[in-house]
């Protein structure tokens, strides 16, 4: 899932070097930390959020065999 969201999120930006990807599990859910570089930012969140949602419905799905829930947090 980590490799899933660094793809999708280097298709979206201009500098993909950038890209952070990290994992916390707390329980019965998955926290995925996307890091950006500044001026990717709204690339990532797209307008209205549309994006981002879009990018927690494919992680969501990624995670739906394995019983646990799955957070994407999107932070500078």
């Amino acid at each position: 899932m980590k490799e899933l969201m660094a793809f999708i999120a280097g298709r979206l930006v201009e500098h993909p070097d950038r890209i952070e990807v990290n994992l916390q599990e707390e329980g019965d859910t998955v926290t995925v930390e996307l890091r950006v570089a500044q001026e990717d930012l709204g690339k990532v969140i797209g307008k209205q959020g549309r994006t981002a949602r879009a990018m927690r419905a494919v992680l969501a799905a990624s995670m739906a065999g394995d019983g646990k829930r799955a957070r994407l947090e999107i932070v500078e």
